[in-house]
């Protein structure tokens, strides 16, 4: 039997503007300078200033004098049904004398670098080559390579890109179609790149390897069962497990170590060096600080005011259907450039915010150093300024500050902490360069165990588990003390 009910319930839904300024906040400034030299290709509706100024020089305006010979101003008088005017956008986003971007007055003098391939333009030319069946699936690609890490590993969840997809592009896409894509891209050149563990990098590696059959069976035998050994370099216990002959473990070893264990790195990795430009400029003048946001770079854009008056003529006169189809279309196309407009000034404001906060929390950073930096997690810069935990992240990733300290991207100022005897916070970044410092001093003859590790800082103050020096350890890249131990 039918029956109608009725259900309450919330759903979150973004507007196109808030889609599109979320977008722009997770750019750096290199790739906002090619979504804008994009936009502006795109809507006829904006230009950029140097353009601008090019067209009030070749329009010489019309003057009208009165009866005693001087010049009169004519005004065109304002129609009250009127849907928007070039009066209407001036006043609402607010732009009088004040271009996008950059002042007209500064000069830019910074040498052109000739262009050349990144890893991230290597991958995609790739990924275009793929022959997709679903649009959807070049969007997944795109996200995939532009969330690979320097080493180039895919270190994000693949359920979290679904849903960010989701979420922010109205794309749904099958999990498992997903990964059958990644797959495919993880065998692009270089071999293993989108890998999601070292593991995981070498099989995809060895597996494309063109070697012998049972040499190949044998190394990914060693590396799916005891990869742990492998790691450790226990090759005595595999040798054993696996009943292989000395020689036979040798070649099998000698393979697995000529696998890359960065596809990321290599031939494109000084490009992309070269190409880090930082999003923030801190200076100290004197006794102050100075933060500035580096984008004298970027286009300026604002609105054509020929094609709005254009919109004002045609909106004026009975209209033919093809005239209606323009008026539709530059209607909708200044729409998009108000929004766009105004997505970048918030942009810009967002992002000062966040370093202003930044710089306040770790002001003891700019400083004195890398060892004054304190314990901070995203939710302390949400909570200092009222925004939310997501904006903080997508203002975070892949955006680089410059200060006397040097060049640093800004997730660097992040990190978990823990309170020491004295009652002080104490960065993990600071255990870690502790560790480091502790370890190079020490005698190689007979380096320190994890164990022996933990009890120093411990007699700092600091009290760190085993494990937990194991890890920060390894995050560092040091060995274990066994592997640190020089024989004389």
């Amino acid at each position: 039997m039918l029956s109608l009910s009725q259900k309450l319930s919330l759903s979150q839904k973004l507007t196109p503007q808030q889609i599109q300024f979320q977008k722009l906040l997770q750019l750096n400034n290199l790739a906002l300078e090619q979504r804008i030299k994009s936009e502006l290709e795109q809507n006829p509706l904006l230009i950029e200033d140097t353009e601008l100024e090019m067209q009030e020089k070749e329009v010489e305006p019309e003057k009208d004098l009165n009866n005693d010979g001087e010049e009169e101003i004519v005004e065109t008088e304002k129609n009250s049904d009127e849907e928007f005017g070039i009066e209407d956008f001036m006043n609402e986003v607010d732009i009088d004398g004040e271009w996008i971007n950059r002042s007209k007055d500064e000069d830019n003098f910074e040498p052109i670098a000739p262009e050349r391939k990144s890893l991230t333009q290597h991958l995609q030319e790739q990924l275009h080559l793929l022959e997709l069946y679903d649009d959807n699936l070049f969007a997944l690609g795109e996200e995939i390579i532009g969330n690979l890490d320097d080493d180039g590993y895919l270190k994000r969840d693949l359920k979290d890109i679904l849903n960010d997809l989701e979420l922010f592009e109205h794309i749904k896409i099958d999990y498992q179609d997903a990964e059958n894509l990644l797959k495919k891209i993880q065998k692009f050149d270089p071999v293993g790149i989108a890998a999601r563990s070292l593991k995981e990098c070498l099989l995809i590696q060895l597996n494309e390897m063109k070697i012998d059959e049972y040499f190949r069976f044998i190394a990914k035998n060693i590396l799916e069962d005891y990869y742990d050994e492998f790691s450790r370099r226990r090759y005595d216990i595999i040798k054993n497990k696996m009943n292989l002959t000395e020689e036979t473990l040798k070649q099998a070893i000698q393979i697995i170590q000529t696998l890359n264990p960065k596809p990321g790195e290599g031939k494109f990795d000084l490009i992309e060096s070269n190409q880090i430009t930082p999003d923030f400029i801190i200076e100290k003048v004197e006794d102050d600080w100075i933060i500035t946001l580096n984008d004298k770079s970027l286009p300026s854009v604002t609105i054509n005011t020929s094609y709005l008056e254009m919109i004002e003529t045609n909106k004026k006169k009975k209209k033919s259907d093809h005239e209606k189809n323009t008026y539709k279309f530059l209607k909708e196309k200044f729409e998009s450039a108000r929004w766009f407009i105004a997505c970048i000034e918030q942009r810009r404001e967002t992002l000062m915010k966040i370093m202003r906060a930044i710089f306040e929390k770790q002001f003891e950073f700019f400083e004195k150093g890398p060892k004054a930096l304190k314990p901070m997690i995203y939710k302390d810069i949400a909570d200092e300024i009222g925004m939310d935990i997501s904006t903080i992240s997508r203002v975070v990733n892949g955006k680089y500050v410059q200060s006397p300290m040097g060049i640093h991207e800004l997730k660097y100022f992040f990190s978990e902490g823990l309170s020491t005897d004295s009652g002080e916070e104490v960065s993990n970044k600071h255990i870690k360069e502790r560790l480091k410092e502790i370890i190079e001093s020490e005698d190689k003859k007979n380096p320190y165990s994890d164990d022996e590790l933990s009890e120093l800082l411990k007699s700092e103050g600091i009290h760190i588990a085993r494990r937990t020096i194991a890890k920060y350890r390894e995050q560092l890249k040091l060995p274990v003390a066994r592997l640190r131990k020089e024989v004389i």
